[in-house]
């Protein structure tokens, strides 16, 4: 508000110019998101799910974290916040099934297994928002000024079938990875399967409202993948889903007020938006990129090569922001403006950079929402932390761009 209102004073932007991006469809997507995912809290459909899967695959520690690490990818889709899902689902859900395992580090035994659980949940939080555009709020902003630059959207299913293959190598990888560079001192747990069972108990039979639940969401994720064929958009695709949980009073109106982190990200979203926009349009962009492309090009390199190495400053210069959308507000689209300009196909490094926007969360204890109550629970050291963040960056930066590389050759990204 504060830099919408220099603008207007300074008369840089008009009213309309500056709130211009409050019509945007993607802020709009991000909140109706937010309320989707309230139903799914709410009703307790979200904490079955990862009960369920728990009960069935949690006998031993690698199986555990297996089961609740694709728990959660199942459910990123659903629900736009990262920080939702880490603090209001899994890492409650991980922490009781922990200390039900004697694994706490108020007695010296987060070694046990806690340690290796919340490093291998907190890092594939990562890679699972990267894998959906509604897996993280700052997705869509990322969608939003790829548009700016590109002029055209990138749709929900290009995004996720991108994010695909290399998202899978990794989910599979990492829990594995981190079994030999941070093992866990017990590697069976008779005990969980039966302390999720007993969660299951307690939730009883299938409610309505998870069922309604589960139908407006399924709808809605049908809609967002396959709507484009029937011309059917994503926030019209959000408010059939969300009209289904007001009308049947799973979701209540009021409740949707009262989320303040919805409301919160509408207006941060669409005022940086517009922000961002008008510094394209000003021409900031573009000579910020014609000045990296003059130090990049000097080298001679192939476009590939080239974009290699904007992705490595875009990626390690995370250690400087504490939020992914700071990060993709202040440097994405010039960034994407400047790997454009070195010859890499615009909707390559669009994707390629927004879905990293979610990897680079991974280096340390604030860079993305997820990383506060993993870290805060105490199992694992900060040196520890950044040690093994550092390590798996390097692993998800060969991933994505070499097996993610080849894979987007295929799907015709490039």
């Amino acid at each position: 508000m504060l830099g919408l209102g220099a603008t207007m004073l300074t008369k840089t932007l008009t009213f309309a110019a500056a709130f211009s991006a409050f019509a945007s469809e993607i802020p709009w997507l991000i909140a109706i998101a937010f309320w989707l995912s309230g139903g799914f809290i709410k009703s307790g459909l979200g904490s079955r799910i990862a009960y369920g899967i728990v009960s069935l695959f949690g006998k031993t520690t690698l199986g555990l974290t297996y089961s609740l690490v694709f728990a959660e990818a199942l459910l990123a889709p659903a629900i736009p916040s990262v920080a939702a899902r880490a603090g209001g689902i899994f890492f409650p859900l991980a922490k009781a099934l922990c200390l039900a395992c004697g694994s706490d580090p108020k007695n010296g035994t987060e070694k046990k297994m806690g340690a290796y659980v919340m490093k291998t949940l907190f890092q594939t939080s990562c890679i699972s928002s990267g894998m959906f555009i509604t897996a993280m709020a700052a997705n869509p902003l990322a969608v939003d000024l790829a548009r700016d630059s590109l002029g055209a959207t990138i749709s929900w299913g290009q995004w996720a079938l991108a994010g695909l293959v290399p998202g899978l190598v990794c989910l599979v990888s990492v829990p594995l990875i981190l079994y030999v560079l941070f093992p866990p001192e017990v590697k069976d747990t008779p005990d969980a399967p039966a302390k999720a069972r007993d969660e299951l108990k307690k939730l009883g039979p299938l409610s309505l409202d998870e069922k309604i639940t589960a139908g407006a969401l399924g709808l809605t994720v049908a809609l967002w993948i396959f709507g484009g064929q029937l011309g059917i958009g994503a926030v019209a695709a959000a408010l059939l889903g969300l009209a289904v949980l007001l009308i049947t009073n799973v979701v209540t109106w009021k409740e949707c007020l009262s989320d303040n982190q919805a409301w919160d990200t509408l207006t941060w979203f669409a005022a940086l938006i517009g922000m961002a926009s008008y510094l394209n349009k000003f021409g900031f962009i573009k000579w910020f990129s014609d000045q990296v492309v003059k130090v990049v090009s000097g080298f001679g390199l192939s476009w590939q090569a080239a974009f290699g190495v904007i992705t490595l400053l875009y990626f390690y210069s995370h250690y400087l922001f504490a939020s992914g959308a700071a990060h993709i507000g202040a440097m994405y689209t010039a960034f994407l403006s400047v790997a454009i300009a070195c010859g890499t196909p615009g909707l390559l490094a669009a994707i390629a950079l927004g879905q990293l926007s979610n990897l680079m969360g991974c280096l340390t204890t604030y860079g993305i929402g997820s990383a506060p109550p993993y870290f805060g629970a105490g199992y694992v050291s900060q040196a520890k932390w950044y040690q093994l963040g550092l390590l798996l960056s390097v692993f998800y930066l060969a991933v994505w761009l070499g097996i993610g590389g080849a894979w987007w050759k295929v799907i015709g990204l490039w």
